[in-house]
């Protein structure tokens, strides 16, 4: 799968929607109650190349691509307010997640981003993706999570909702390892 340009109307439409959570940046810090919360860590690799090039990849929506999403952005590479529509297949339905990019992480030793619903996602919450290089040179890849069910389909799906989460997290933390 590749990247595609998000149009024009879908990227006017998401910027002027409102997150379906607050507050934003919540994955920052302690996550909020009343959400599932989720924090998966993965060595990726190890150096200052396995590091840059985890960082560029996951910032250029590759993680997602690469798990399986479709990805359609208003910007090839993640920056705060940038808009992303994911897609992933789910038997016959194709289910379509609006996002938008809520913080940045940009320090010498940890890069990422962080992205919150917006209306139609199927989840109300937020989800960060940090890339982080340590002393001992290691590489890992974490990806800390709070949701709750947005939807009727989605309540309705119950704990196979927390199953798909958990499978496409480990998809997205397979695509980066390097």
């Amino acid at each position: 799968m590749s990247l595609t340009a998000m149009d024009a109307r879908t990227a006017t439409r998401l910027r002027g929607a409102q997150l379906t959570y607050s507050p934003a940046g919540g994955t920052a810090g302690v996550l909020p109650p009343g959400y599932h919360h989720l924090r998966r860590t993965a060595v990726i690799g190890t150096g200052a190349a396995a590091f840059a090039g985890a960082a560029d990849s996951l910032l250029g929506w590759q993680a997602h691509l690469r798990a399986g999403l479709a990805v359609s952005a208003s910007a090839p590479v993640a920056g705060p307010g940038t808009l992303v529509l994911l897609g992933i297949a789910a038997g016959l339905a194709r289910i379509s997640a609006p996002c938008r990019v809520v913080y940045v992480v940009n320090d010498p030793g940890r890069r990422g981003f962080a992205y919150g619903t917006l209306p139609g996602h199927p989840e109300s919450g937020e989800e960060a993706f940090v890339i982080e290089r340590h002393d001992d040179d290691t590489v890992t890849f974490t990806i800390t999570a709070f949701s709750r069910p947005a939807t009727l389909l989605a309540r309705a799906a119950g704990p196979a909702g927390r199953i798909i989460q958990r499978h496409i997290t480990s998809r997205y933390l397979l695509a980066l390892a390097g």
